[in-house]
């Protein structure tokens, strides 16, 4: 069997990376714009209300950082044209179907262009409500993992989550590759539909009884609901 080449792999590749703007994603968009500047197209999602605003958050929150300074150095004045030959700012949001892109014609293209989809939005603070954490970290997730699907080219979605989704062990956690629909402890029967209803039923009771010593069990809840649907759960199937 040959072995495999990331590098290669990139190459004439294109790609969706959702949450652009995020600490984790950055890096991810910085290193592969070095490593494999043949690539065919970055898409980067960013929450924003048209292109213009999404052009403009996407130079200022990610290439205008200092992490690009490699790249800076090596193209010079030719950054600029390079990434705006490689990388395109989508305006959208992964809280809505579609991702919230309004932009039919551009919604097409990708559907047709898309061969990576890689999922970095994510909410990962403790103190965030609980709805907000299922709306971002299980529904968000839900939606990406649906506009993949609809990718007719479609190769590989990746999904970036914490140690939070590892469940509950309290000693080390070996890296091990699991099979599709393998878990680390047999859960209860997960209902996306009954979370969110529950959310809206609880929510006013959760804000006048305060619930901050629950924050943390809080995230792992949402990301651990996240990863069950994505490997077999109920609702979503493997691409």
């Amino acid at each position: 069997m040959e072995s495999f080449s990331v590098l290669q792999f990139l190459k004439d590749k294109t790609i969706l990376v959702t949450g652009a703007t995020g600490f984790l994603a950055k890096v991810f968009v910085e290193k592969i714009l070095r490593i494999q500047p043949n690539l065919k197209k970055l898409y980067l999602l960013i929450r924003a209300g048209d292109d213009k605003f999404a052009k403009q958050r996407m130079f200022r929150e990610v290439i205008e950082k200092d992490l690009f300074r490699v790249l800076r150095d090596t193209w010079g004045d030719n950054l600029d044209s390079f990434i705006l030959e490689k990388v395109a700012a989508v305006p959208g949001d992964i809280l809505y179907e579609d991702l919230g892109i309004k932009d039919s014609n551009l919604k097409e293209e990708m559907y047709r262009q898309i061969d990576l989809v890689v999922n970095v939005a994510a909410i990962t603070k403790f103190d965030e409500r609980y709805d907000a954490l299922l709306d971002t970290n299980t529904m968000g997730a839900f939606h990406v993992l649906s506009f993949a699907k609809n990718c007719t080219k479609i190769q590989m979605l990746v999904h970036l989550s914490s140690a939070y989704a590892c469940g509950e062990k309290s000693r080390l956690i070996p890296e091990n590759s699991f099979t599709m629909g393998e878990m680390l402890k047999w859960p209860r029967k997960l209902d996306i539909i009954a979370e969110k209803e529950l959310v809206e039923q609880k929510l006013n009771q959760l804000q006048t009884t305060g619930a901050a010593e629950d924050e943390g069990k809080m995230v792992r809840m949402a990301k651990h609901i996240c990863v069950y649907k994505g490997s077999g759960g109920n609702a979503i199937r493997p691409l």
